[in-house]
């Protein structure tokens, strides 16, 4: 179905490394050239990743460095970017424009959910991405997808034109009635649409694990529990595509001893994932991936994700109470300051309550 896609496994463009609040552009570098070397060639990026900073690093990194034809480029319609139909072209133009790019490969109606999709109705977004595609200007028209298996059955039913779905999918929300990753998966599969996987890896959730997890990993041999997830993520028949948001070389090295070769999960390994599942969710963790959408909308720059990786290694008996205390007070802007707006909830999607989340995690701060 995509026949200039090599392999599976895609290099997610969120969380790139960085000095000093920018991206690291020589370390990228090394990362792209080691990427595409070993025979991958997919990127995925959207323009409110690394505040605004991912889609310049894909220009820098990228596609200033080499030919059209030698990589495969997706980016995202971002629904809150723009608010009336007549933004949304002009919106896309900019986003080719910033890449340095003519047309993307893949174009994602990003984060769709219930309340988004009417968004995108109400402002016609899938006749112009149609005609955008008409004009050569998209190749291939897929969707991000964040809510249940019901509402993606709907958009599916609607809009058939959707040629792939890309669904966060990994061993601990593979059953998960929020997530409902397998429903999802299952409901993709059923209009005959390709999966692409995000967050495998839950946004670092499934690489620092609890000790008992580890060991049944261990029991297996000296993969590390990333590789595992990794794998995981990709043994489905339907999934074309697993993205990993790499933030160093040694991310990126170790990624591609993963997944190539690629080898599906045996039955014994699955059984070991099944068995970590069970563990992690006996600790009571912040369901968070870093995605850091609700940075973007927070009118008082509250650091959400730090703050809920600060309390996730208290919840894993990683840090004490008193080193969390700590951790939570040492940014800027603390937990107290959320004014309770709401904003950030809309956005997120893993549908956290935030809001109350932040009021824990102030009285644990002793603000």
């Amino acid at each position: 179905m995509f026949d200039n896609v090599k392999r599976n496994f895609g290099f997610g463009c969120m969380r790139l490394p960085m000095i000093d609040g920018e991206v690291d552009t020589a370390e990228c570098n090394r990362m792209v050239d080691s990427f595409i070397a070993n025979g991958f060639n997919y990127f995925d990026t959207a323009h409110g990743y690394i505040d605004g900073k991912s889609e310049k690093a894909v220009k820098t990194c990228l596609t200033s460095r080499y030919p059209r034809d030698s990589y495969i480029l997706a980016n995202k319609l971002s629904d809150w970017f723009w608010k009336t139909e007549e933004e949304v072209r002009p919106f896309f133009e900019s986003q080719l424009e910033i890449c340095g790019v003519e047309y993307f490969d893949f174009y994602l109606f990003h984060a769709l959910n219930r309340n988004s999709y009417q968004k995108h109705k109400d402002c016609n977004t899938f006749a112009i991405v149609d005609q955008l595609k008409k004009e050569g200007k998209i190749k291939h028209v897929a969707m991000s997808f964040h809510d249940t298996a019901d509402v993606l059955d709907m958009i599916l039913s609607e809009q058939p034109q959707i040629e792939a779905v890309q669904l966060q999918i990994n061993y601990l929300d593979y059953d998960d009635p929020t997530v409902q990753s397998k429903k999802c998966y299952d409901v993709a599969v059923k209009h005959g649409k390709k999966v692409i996987v995000m967050e495998p890896v839950k946004g670092g959730a499934l690489v620092n694990l609890p000790d008992a997890a580890v060991a049944e990993f261990k029991k297996l041999g000296d993969a590390t529990p990333v590789s595992y997830a990794l794998r995981y993520a990709a043994s489905f028949p339907e999934i074309f595509m697993v993205l990993s948001g790499m933030g160093n070389m040694e991310m990126m090295e170790s990624n591609i001893r993963t997944m190539h070769p690629f080898r599906p999960l045996s039955d014994e390994e699955l059984a070991a994932t099944d068995k970590a599942r069970e563990i992690i969710r006996q600790y009571n963790q912040i369901p968070c991936t870093k995605c850091r959408y609700c940075a973007e909308v927070c009118p008082k720059n509250v650091p959400i994700a730090d703050l809920f990786a600060v309390y996730n290694e208290y919840a894993l008996a990683k840090v004490t109470k008193k080193e969390t205390k700590a951790g939570l007070n040492s940014f800027d802007v603390k937990a107290g300051d959320c004014i309770e707006c709401g904003k950030c909830e809309k956005i997120c999607p893993q549908n956290i309550e935030i809001r109350e989340k932040l009021k824990k995690l102030k009285k644990l701060s002793g603000a």
